[in-house]
């Protein structure tokens, strides 16, 4: 059976651009219906069912925030995507505390356009389809902190539903960032030993000459400063997990301790000669290769193989971007909530935007850009200028060759309209200095399309431009 066509209804008072619009869209195979008026357009929304709406906000009768509002009473699920000519900060933040998914400025570029269409529809499609899936992976794993659907993260959940049930030791690998250790809590919370301490230990920040007391604990007066006798990390978690974070970072001399205590679940406190056993879980945490460490010497090989019976990579966020919209939510939400603010949306322009970015810092960067943002937002919608992205702006605009642009002059007021022109303008230029002229090319370069850049071009009056190829 053949998938049924999306049915998009296309409201706009210009007869012209209906029929742009429609045969656009009939052309991708869509089912198109028209209105040219507020009025038609809420009751053809009254009548039928649409996937998506496409609205202009100026139109004869009402307003499109009108027909906007009217299709979310009719039917939450319809997508709505505003058009028009005159937009603004404070007309697409309305437009999106509505309910429209996008907003989307005229002129537009034919192709951009149908690829925000199509982006919308099938992430409406992917989102039913994974919360399917992920519904059936957590229903009985406690992953309440960990966000994403990627198919890098449902192998990671499908691993930890795994490995939970049984009581091998654990090496979870992965960049700084990434959330190691709320992945760690996830495989005890799923074990047996839920109801049992979870004890995190960070082999990196414990300095050395504390760090065999600090894990297997001592006894009164084994050294300057042992007043009483104290129960080590290892001792303190019997019968639930240790997590032993950054385990690169172990002198090998602390490594040769662990050994033992990992292979048998026994070890000797400081100053004492007496055995102490216990019944505990081992996972541990690196963001470096183990292998290479020990193939340099500096990780015991005997104890690596201990430590990874079952590895579980967790993949940097470069590698899930589709997990940066619902990771930006969840962050959207959690702060909002911390500082009292009503921050209900990110646009999905400002999405596009962190979805540019590498993250180097992963979930971890993302998160701290979020708080600085919402912190400082003074919308109700985080719009691409909302980001707090500053440092990644200033390192940007340094690599242009005219270091005019600083942000330090912002507090003594600029023209941004007047920069980011003349940024643009620079960027286009050098382009097409690349290309030889070559217009085709050059929007290659600059990840746009031709027809946009012939726009720019045009706006701009850059008249020898308009003469090259």
């Amino acid at each position: 059976m053949n998938k049924k066509a999306p049915r998009i209804l296309v409201v706009d008072d210009e007869l012209s651009m209906r029929e742009l619009l429609e045969y656009i869209l009939k052309r991708e195979g869509y089912e198109v219906s028209c209105a040219e008026n507020g009025r038609k357009a809420i009751k053809k929304l009254e009548k039928n069912h649409y996937d998506l709406l496409l609205c202009d906000i100026r139109l004869g009768d009402m307003t499109g925030l009108d027909v906007l509002r009217a299709s979310k009473k009719q039917n939450q699920q319809t997508i709505v995507i505003m058009i028009s000519a005159y937009a603004t900060t404070e007309t697409a933040v309305e437009a999106m505390n509505e309910g429209a998914y996008d907003y989307v400025p005229k002129p537009f570029d034919n192709d951009e356009l149908k690829h925000a269409i199509k982006k919308a529809l099938d992430l409406k499609t992917i989102e039913h389809e994974k919360e399917v899936v992920e519904d059936e992976l957590k229903k009985n794993l406690h992953f309440e902190k960990i966000v994403g659907n990627s198919p890098g993260m449902m192998h990671v959940y499908s691993l930890v539903l795994q490995v939970s049930k049984t009581r091998t030791n654990i090496l979870i690998t992965g960049e700084s960032g990434t959330g190691k250790e709320l992945i760690a809590r996830a495989i005890h919370e799923q074990s047996d030993r839920r109801d049992n301490p979870f004890v995190p230990i960070s082999c990196g920040g414990i300095p050395e000459t504390l760090m065999e007391s600090e894990l297997f604990g001592h006894k009164k007066g084994a050294f300057t400063g042992a007043a009483f006798d104290k129960k080590g990390l290892f001792e303190t978690a019997h019968t639930g997990t240790v997590f032993l974070d950054e385990i690169g970072e172990l002198s090998l001399p602390v490594q040769v301790k662990l050994l033992r205590a990992v292979q048998e679940k026994v070890f000797k406190p400081v100053g004492s000669n007496e055995d102490v056993s216990v019944d505990i879980r081992i996972i541990s945490a690196t963001n470096k290769k183990l292998e290479k460490e020990v193939i340099a010497g500096h990780f015991r090989e005997d104890l690596f193989y201990r430590l990874n019976v079952i590895e579980i990579k967790v993949p940097p966020l470069r590698e899930r971007k589709s997990d940066i919209r619902s990771l930006a939510q969840y962050f959207l939400e959690k702060y909002s909530h911390e500082m009292g603010k009503e921050i209900a949306k990110i646009s999905s322009y400002a999405i596009d935007l962190l979805n540019k970015y590498d993250f180097p810092g992963n979930v971890r960067e993302l998160e701290n850009l979020m708080e600085r943002s919402i912190a400082l937002s003074n919308t109700n919608i985080l719009l691409p200028d909302s980001l707090a992205i500053s440092l990644h702006k200033r390192r940007w605009i340094e690599g242009m060759h005219d270091r005019r642009y600083d942000l330090e002059d912002v507090p003594r007021g600029v023209f941004l309209e007047d920069i980011l022109e003349e940024i643009e303008k620079a960027y286009i230029k050098k382009a097409l200095e690349c290309t030889g002229g070559n217009k085709k090319k050059a929007a290659e370069l600059l990840g746009i399309r031709y027809r946009s850049l012939w726009h720019r071009i045009d706006k701009m009056g850059l008249e020898q431009a308009k003469r090259a190829k």
